[in-house]
This record gives C-alpha cells, sequence and structure tokens, in this order.
C-alpha cells in the first residue's frame, strides 16, 4: 500500500459520492468494491483534504458519507 494507491481508492470514494451524493460506508464498498482497510485509508485520505462530511451511526456501526459542498 502507498499514497498513489490510497489516492486510487480515495477517487473511487469521491466519484461514487458525487454519483450519489450521500452514501453509507456499507453502500460505498458495495459500489467500489473496496476492503475494509482500504475503504478507511481513502476516507483518511479525503478527509484530510477535507473533502468529507462524515457523520457516525449512533450504534457507532456504520458512517454516512458526504463531499463537502
Amino acid at each position: 500500500m502507498n499514497a498513489e494507491t490510497i489516492g486510487t481508492w480515495a477517487g473511487l470514494i469521491w466519484n461514487a459520492l458525487n454519483e450519489a451524493d450521500v452514501l453509507g460506508s456499507k453502500q460505498i464498498k458495495k459500489v467500489t468494491k473496496l476492503k475494509d482497510k482500504e475503504l478507511y485509508a481513502a476516507i483518511g485520505w479525503l478527509a484530510r483534504e477535507g473533502k468529507l462530511n462524515i457523520e457516525e451511526s449512533e450504534d457507532g456501526k456504520e458512517l454516512t458519507l458526504s463531499l463537502v459542498k
């Protein structure tokens, strides 16, 4: 795993959110075919760049993601 690969995964998530507006982490995994560690590395990338709104469910088992407008 390197920065270029994580950036590619981040692009997959960004594209999925650009199409759907708001998605849960399970939906994003289904659309992008990313594994857990890949998903969370890419979410970290996008969050660090200030491109994501992230909300956690009350039970802490699901994230809801959307792009910063």
